[in-house]
């Protein structure tokens, strides 16, 4: 697992540690220097530009240019406002010296130390100017980019992109939500005494050891049957992707209700799955199920349909047009004992009442509260969160995802989690990492299509086991 803090439990860390007399800065400095260095063609010679801001990250950085500057490097300071005056004094007297933005032009590694993880709102002129005159160099950003929201990840309208990200002490959430613009991501430990996260992200090794496995005496109902209703007359594709990704993600069962059309599609597709040909209140007559998963192109007057799913004592997942209807009578989620995951996109997050903002964990957190539910949000970094407990960031996303009926294998996938028995946070960040590695791995370079994501999940699954 990695885990992240806010700016505000990071510096209640250092502040026993500073009183102490302990030297976080040298800690922090030495390990940007040495991340530095190894991203150099060569040490001795290389050219390495300093973007310094008056703050603590501006020192991180000169007292980083020192130590590159005793060893040979050629570096140079390009100040965006007063620099912390012993670590200016130190990068001289190893050799360094202060230039001008045209010190930017061909140099090997830029250091971004303008704005530190206390900044908020948009950068100031002279630092957006630096940012501005970067070009195509490649940067290390010094604990977080300037211009990204630490905390939130809410991205400026001027803003570093990053290759590198040397951050200390802790991972922080804003780094794990503006994955385009933090690049790779090295965290420095400083010795920080932190508290539980309030943010977390799986790894390929957390995924592994939670995936569901058959045992010896397994059986298909043993192994989780789902239940999906999902599809109408006109959304077919939705039902046979829902269907085909709980089948793929390991449910030892899958039993569909819908429309007649679209049964015909799942039967045509899915042979194995268990199809019936109704609606509304022949949910409760489709069969015994561990889970469920309703709204994937069902229609926006399926409503039946949807208050006979969330009657059932079991994990429901909600998607799609089961968002929009629920969104309109919120007591039928509210009303319900057993879990529920509601896996909206930013717009379909907004019919709840409330635009998600640039702080998407806050947004989330509240709709989750609000409810008594869990939330899954939609987006480059999804967001997974309960009414409580941390919330969990997905890594493996990619914009190859932005694809028609990518939402509907999520679904499919995270409702066979369910039925397997994984418990709704578990169920939906596994889906997630999942689905975004299958994605990866589906597109190989190029795009794909919903179709191909489908079919790269048991991909997916090998890879995790294999990359550890």
């Amino acid at each position: 697992m990695r885990y992240a803090h806010t700016v505000a439990q990071v510096r209640a860390a250092e502040e026993p540690l500073l009183a102490a007399g302990v030297p976080l800065m040298a800690r922090a400095s030495t390990g940007l220097a040495v991340a530095v260095a190894r991203r150099l063609p060569y040490v001795y010679g290389a050219r390495v530009v300093l973007l310094v801001g008056s703050g603590n990250n501006g020192a991180d950085a000169l007292w980083a240019g020192a130590w590159l500057a005793r060893r040979g490097c050629a570096v140079v300071a390009v100040l965006a406002g007063d620099a912390v005056p012993d670590a200016l004094a130190a990068l001289l007297a190893a050799g360094g010296r202060t230039g001008t933005p045209r010190a930017l032009v061909g140099a090997d590694v830029v250091v971004d130390g303008l704005v530190g993880i206390g900044g908020r709102g948009p950068l100031r002129p002279a630092a957006a100017a630096l940012v501005g005159a970067v070009g195509g160099c490649p940067v290390v950003a010094v604990d977080v980019p300037s211009g990204v929201d630490a905390d939130t990840g809410a991205v400026g309208a001027v803003a570093v992109r990053a290759d590198v990200t040397v951050t200390f002490g802790t991972l922080k959430p804003g780094l794990l939500l503006a994955r385009d613009h933090v690049g790779e991501l090295e965290l420095v430990d400083v010795g920080l005494e932190l508290p539980a996260p309030p943010v977390e992200a799986l790894t390929d090794l957390d995924v592994q050891s939670l995936l569901p496995r058959p045992s010896r005496v397994s059986d298909k109902y043993s192994r989780g049957v789902l239940g999906v209703a999902a599809g109408s007359e006109s959304y077919t594709g939705a039902a046979v992707l829902a269907v085909g990704a709980a089948l793929r993600a390991g449910a030892g069962m899958v039993r569909f209700v819908g429309t007649s059309h679209a049964a015909d599609q799942v039967r045509l597709r899915w042979p194995e799955a268990v199809v019936t040909d109704a609606c509304g209140s022949s949910v409760a007559d489709v069969g015994r199920v561990q889970a469920w998963v309703v709204g994937p192109g069902l229609g926006t007057h399926a409503d039946e349909t949807v208050e006979a799913v969330l009657a059932q004592d079991v994990p429901v997942l909600v998607d799609a047009d089961a968002l929009t209807i629920c969104a309109q009578r919120p007591s039928w989620l509210r009303d319900r004992t057993a879990a529920t995951l509601l896996t909206p996109h930013d717009r379909e997050f907004a019919r709840f009442g409330h635009e998600v903002g640039d702080d998407r964990v806050a947004a989330a957190r509240r709709l989750a509260a609000t409810l008594g539910l869990h939330v899954l949000l939609k987006g480059d970094a999804t967001v997974v969160v309960g009414p409580d407990g941390p919330a969990r960031i997905n890594l493996t996303g990619s914009p190859v995802l932005a694809t028609a009926g990518s939402g509907d294998v999520l679904s499919g996938g995270i409702g066979a989690l369910l039925a397997q028995g994984l418990d709704v946070l578990d169920a939906a960040s596994v889906g997630a990492y999942l689905h975004g590695l299958a994605g990866v791995l589906s597109a190989d370079g190029a795009a794909t299509s919903a179709g191909l994501l489908l079919e790269a999940w048991p991909a997916a699954v090998r890879a995790v086991g294999a990359r550890h």
